[in-house]
């Protein structure tokens, strides 16, 4: 019993210990140095994410290309569908109309078939008769006729009325014979007329398929069009959207890890150091190695507009020739952000301020302290952003310095 309360006494306050010290809130994190290296870890973790982005939006981009490439020979396509469509749909008029006329031409050929068949009828039923009375009766010789009339003129009549009966009798032979030979004329030609009927019907039957075909191959190829434009521009948007807020994360991250910079220098600064000067008119800003030249090309930008110089956060940033200050103040991608106006066509810019030490209308002269470097705005650590601006428009620093 006292060893197990020897025990206790001892174990005790050993978990004691442990238990605070999983309790209780680390050192290293608690303190300003582990803020610092937690938002430092953030930082670099987004940064990460948006280079990730980045790549992505250059993919797209090239994918995008492509797709637009296949794009444009896909509307090459369905203009030279357009135009098939506009071209057969032509065709089919013509044929409608042709066979309409030839549909009005059939109905006339058949009402004047039909009527030459009941002449024809009519002539035979006469010529039928009249053969009947020709062999019921005896030809009248020309002795009969002569000695059966009552003189001269009762001859004269008789002989003139044999006259009419045979010309009668000849014209109903002709009316019946010119009649069989157009009746069979026109039923040719009526054969004819439904020959060309059926064929019309069929060619007219076929370019109509042939046009809902081509109407069809239109709309599937607008709808591939508008689904490949709408995926375009989803996936793009998505992947900027998703960009964007990273950037607006990484530019709190970064504010809060200068913030925690400056309480680290107890609101003081790195030494200024040595001014640096070279050929031209202006001095360097700062002491450091250049890590980005004059108009480098970038995923997101096709020249960079100034040269970037590589300082630890905090170091003194001096303006490069004296002058009024312009422009002091965050000004998005930039950050913190300086502008002093040396001539009424000359300044100088400075980006990515943790601290600013100056403020616009303010006078400054050559080499003054105008703030302090940090990773402000669109950033990829710290550094300088070095401008000079000629009418508003940016110039090659390296010709100034």
């Amino acid at each position: 019993m006292r060893l197990r309360h020897v025990l206790a006494g001892a174990v005790l306050p050993l978990v004691l210990c442990a238990s605070l010290w999983l309790v209780l809130p680390l050192g290293s994190e608690a303190s300003p140095q582990g803020r610092a290296a937690s938002l430092q870890k953030k930082i670099d973790t987004t940064r990460g994410k948006i280079g990730r982005r980045k790549g992505t939006e250059h993919v797209l981009t090239s994918d995008i290309q492509r797709w637009s490439t296949r794009i444009s020979k896909l509307q090459g396509s369905i203009s030279t569908l357009q135009t098939r469509e506009q071209r057969i749909q032509a065709d089919l008029d013509a044929r409608r109309n042709e066979l309409v006329s030839t549909q009005k031409q059939l109905r006339s050929e058949r009402a004047r078939l039909a009527r030459l068949r009941a002449r024809l009828a009519e002539g035979r039923r006469i010529l039928s008769r009249r053969l009947a009375e020709l062999y019921e009766a005896d030809k009248p010789d020309l002795v009969t006729v002569v000695l059966n009339s009552k003189g001269f003129a009762d001859l004269l009549e008789r002989g003139e009325f044999l006259g009419r009966i045979q010309e009668q009798d000849n014209n109903v032979i002709k009316l019946v014979r010119d009649a069989k030979a157009d009746a069979t004329a026109t039923a040719a030609r009526l054969d004819k007329l439904e020959r060309r009927q059926q064929q019309l019907t069929t060619i007219v039957l076929q370019r109509r398929d042939q046009v809902a075909q081509v109407k069809q191959q239109l709309i599937d190829t607008r709808v591939g069009y508008q689904q490949t434009r709408n995926d375009k521009k989803n996936a793009l948007g998505k992947v900027r959207t998703e960009r964007k807020s990273l950037e607006t994360h990484l530019d709190e991250l970064q504010k809060e890890s200068d913030k925690v910079q400056a309480q680290l220098q107890g609101g003081g600064s790195l030494p200024a150091g040595p001014i640096k000067g070279g050929s031209g008119r202006f001095i360097w800003p700062v002491n450091g190695p250049l890590t980005s030249p004059f108009c480098e090309s970038r995923a997101w930008e096709s020249c960079h507009p100034g040269i970037d110089i590589a300082v630890p956060t905090g170091t003194p940033i001096r303006a490069a020739d004296g002058g009024r200050v312009a422009i002091a103040g965050w000004v998005g991608g930039y950050g913190n952000y300086t502008c002093i106006q040396h001539t009424a066509s000359l300044s100088t810019c400075y980006g990515h301020q943790s601290v600013l030490k100056v403020s616009v209308g303010q006078s400054v002269s050559k080499g003054s302290v105008i703030g302090l470097s940090g990773s402000t705005g669109h950033s990829t650590g710290p550094h300088l952003h070095f401008e000079v601006r000629v009418n508003g428009a940016v110039q090659n620093p390296m010709n100034y310095l």
